[in-house]
């Protein structure tokens, strides 16, 4: 089966359908006075996070973005999760996971770690008319930042957007506004992959990936990988997003989805930790990574794809992983490692551990996740190799990928004996 994106109910207030009604009646009988925005020359910030958000960092810098704890005023909007109607567990508060129910919970959370108020924007897949509502919009007006939670992003594309004409919502618009003139917007897991533009992934397993391609389009099928070519919201200007890069492996599908769309650099963001981009959707993106995990970084500008008797390939894959408190200059495609990071210096000997499943797949019990970091980190660990390979769990046909230093690959540690920041190192990914 499947892995599907954690729920994040974790003992919520019991809500029903009946509350999203309400929720739309109190903001048309509050209507509150617009929140100035806090402003930032060039934009606002954005904070992407890969799922699994624990990290209270992580929320207090969405709400020092947001103005600090006392004039910070969070909007959550929650319309990638099932409406109440279809949440068997809607009225149990330990067990719902619904656009409502996980609204009070995010809400919640953010007031429980400082946000001065926090609000769930009442818009979901059977509420889309509040995305048009002048009191939802005054809600929306009343913020000084705004966070995505998890779900289906495809429910934040039918939502937010009119159709195939793709244009905004009222409060989607209004959000857009607000993040140019300085606002944060958070999101994590499926709120984070809605910040992508053209091509946003909308489903799909690494080796499948590899082995099939992708085609345009929303798919029954969890592992057939497939993208929207109008994108979703574009908030990002700076390259394609994916999330829970290291738990599910999805570095396979992120590298497919770029070679087949074009785009020559990927955002694979891990869970638990987050991209925080200054000057959101301008050219001037400055990208920072706060959490436990990393940001995978894969560059494209280089590579060259081959479709042979065996299968696809691609090779010439630049390969980078941020860690906490690095940053990156998506245009330059620089590291800055962290302050506290020193450069690293291989004293180990022991070669490169097997790897016979590169993409942590589903259907190997005893499979490992941060599997495709865990190698790279393994081979600049080590004296006694410059080259490593590692292959799919599934074969006929299986695939190899190829790890390689050159002389600009470089890596950083925190703590001076283990690798946590690696640059310049080169993929390959083929048939074996």
């Amino acid at each position: 089966m499947h892995r599907a994106a954690p729920s994040h109910a974790v003992t919520l207030r019991t809500v029903t359908v009946s509350a999203v009604t309400a929720a739309v009646c109190v903001a048309a009988t509050l209507t509150p006075a617009a929140a100035e925005t806090p402003h930032r020359p060039g934009g606002g910030t954005l904070i992407l996070v890969g799922g699994g958000l624990k990290d209270a960092r992580i929320y207090r810098e969405i709400i020092a973005k947001a103005g600090g704890p006392e004039r910070a005023r969070i909007g959550v909007v929650t319309a990638a999760s099932v409406p109440p109607s279809q949440d068997p567990n809607a009225a149990d508060p330990d067990t719902c996971s619904n656009s409502a129910c996980n609204g009070s919970y995010y809400a919640d959370v953010l007031k429980a770690h400082g946000a001065a108020d926090a609000q769930w924007i009442p818009v979901d897949i059977e509420h889309i008319e509040a995305a048009d509502s002048e009191a939802v919009l005054a809600q929306v007006n009343s913020m000084t930042g705004f966070f995505f939670g998890g779900g289906d992003q495809y429910r934040y594309v039918t939502s937010l957007l009119h159709g195939p004409a793709h244009t905004d919502s009222k409060v989607l618009a209004a959000i857009r506004a607000k993040l140019a003139a300085g606002a944060v917007v958070a999101g994590t897991s499926a709120g984070a992959q809605i910040a992508s533009g053209p091509d946003m992934v909308t489903g799909g397993d690494s080796y499948q990936a590899l082995r099939d391609g992708s085609a345009p389009g929303y798919f029954d099928d969890p592992t057939r990988l497939g993208y929207l070519p109008a994108g979703g919201f574009g908030f990002l200007a700076s390259g394609l997003i994916d999330t829970h890069t290291g738990t599910y492996g999805r570095e396979g599908r992120a590298v497919r989805l770029a070679a087949d769309t074009g785009h020559d650099q990927v955002f694979a963001l891990d869970e638990d930790t987050a991209l925080e981009v200054e000057n959101g959707g301008t050219r001037q993106e400055n990208l920072r990574v706060l959490g436990n995990h990393g940001v995978s970084v894969l560059d494209l500008r280089h590579a060259r794809v081959a479709t042979g008797p065996g299968g696809w390939s691609i090779r010439s894959v630049g390969y980078t992983y941020l860690t906490d408190g690095d940053q990156y200059d998506p245009r330059s495609r620089r590291t800055r490692p962290a302050p506290a990071k020193r450069p690293f210096k291989p004293v180990g000997t022991a070669p490169v551990p097997a790897n016979n499943d590169i993409f942590y797949s589903v259907a190997n019990p005893s499979g490992t996740p941060y599997s495709f970091s865990g190698t790279a980190r393994a081979l600049v660990a080590t004296t006694a190799q410059h080259t490593a390979t590692a292959t799919t769990w599934e074969s006929g046909p299986g695939f190899q990928v190829t790890f390689t230093e050159n002389p600009s690959s470089r890596a950083y540690t925190a703590d001076g004996a283990t690798p946590a920041t690696l640059t310049g190192l080169d993929i390959a990914i083929g048939p074996r």
